[in-house]
């Protein structure tokens, strides 16, 4: 009867471990089979995203994009009045108790004068009426100096209150302004007529008449029109806004090279490398900047590294 029991039992542990076996089998072909399908599903990702011929974005949603962010200012600006509107709730609330409590303690203290006015009456104190009038006197003064104070707290939050408007107003007016730009950059990047182009900028300039961006790029339109000593006075003005910008510096070389101004344009490329080391290789394959290959000078600033 043991012999049978431990038999069962030693039968019993080699099924679970069949059993085991088979199980671990099994999850180690699943794994196989889902990294081979994600393997698969990378690769078709992968040739879907070579086969693109064109961005995924353009400016339709960079539009949206700065519709949300508008909103979302005209959101925040809503706010600030609501917050705004509650604070001066609240204030005259505030103010409305403490006239109501100086009423009443004015109230109390006439009683109280009252009842002393009697007990002199009493008593024979002829100088009630003089007694009375001090107090109403100096009662009078009180409030009066309450209300002042009150009065100069509600203009100070009015003033508040007119100074946040004006703020979102003007926040408002940017964005507009903004957006306007915006899309005027995106016609002047589309266009390749270079008068158009140097309307569009004209159009920017109008609206941010300090824009040195702007004022560079009509520089580069002009210079491409065949107006050098345009494209100067342009890339002057830049550099009047922002004295180290590189691309202002860059269209100024360009400039005087057209004009045969070869060391003036070498001194404005130095420059402009200084201040960005990415215009080298522009440098070097830049057709304006012909003229300059056979200087040692222009090679020595291609050339280093």
């Amino acid at each position: 009867m043991c012999s049978i029991k431990k038999t069962l039992f030693g039968l019993s542990q080699c099924l679970l471990f069949v059993a085991l076996g088979c199980l671990a089998f099994s999850h180690n072909a699943l794994a196989q089979a889902d990294a081979t399908e994600q393997a698969s599903k990378d690769a078709q990702a992968k040739g879907v995203v070579e086969a693109l011929d064109e961005p995924l974005y353009n400016p339709f949603v960079e539009r949206y994009v700065l519709d949300e962010i508008k909103q979302l200012r005209v959101e925040m600006a809503a706010q600030r009045i609501e917050f705004t509107k509650e604070l001066v709730g609240r204030e005259m609330s505030a103010v409305d108790k403490a006239l109501g409590y100086s009423n009443t303690t004015v109230t109390y203290f006439f009683y109280l004068i009252a009842a002393v006015s009697s007990v002199l009456v009493l008593i024979g104190w002829t100088s009630i009426r003089d007694l009375k009038e001090k107090m109403q006197g100096h009662a009078d003064e009180e409030i009066s100096k309450l209300i002042t104070t009150y009065e100069r707290r509600l203009r100070s939050i009015e003033a508040q209150l007119t100074k946040k408007t004006q703020h979102i107003d003007e926040n408002r007016q940017e964005i507009e302004r903004t957006q306007e730009i915006h899309a005027l950059w995106l016609r002047a990047g589309q266009e390749s007529n270079l008068q158009s182009k140097v309307t569009l900028y004209d159009e920017i300039l109008q609206l941010r008449p300090t824009d040195a961006e702007a004022l560079t790029y009509k520089a580069d339109a002009v210079l491409d029109m065949g107006e050098p000593q345009w494209a100067i006075n342009l890339c002057r003005q830049a550099l009047g806004e922002e004295p180290k910008y590189a691309h202002a510096l860059y269209q100024l070389a360009c400039a005087n090279v057209m004009l045969e101004n070869f060391d003036e344009a070498i001194k404005y490329l130095r420059e402009a490398l200084e201040q960005a080391d990415s215009y080298r290789e522009e440098m070097a394959s830049d057709p304006m900047l012909e003229p300059l290959k056979d200087l040692p000078e222009y090679r020595a600033l291609v050339e280093h590294h």
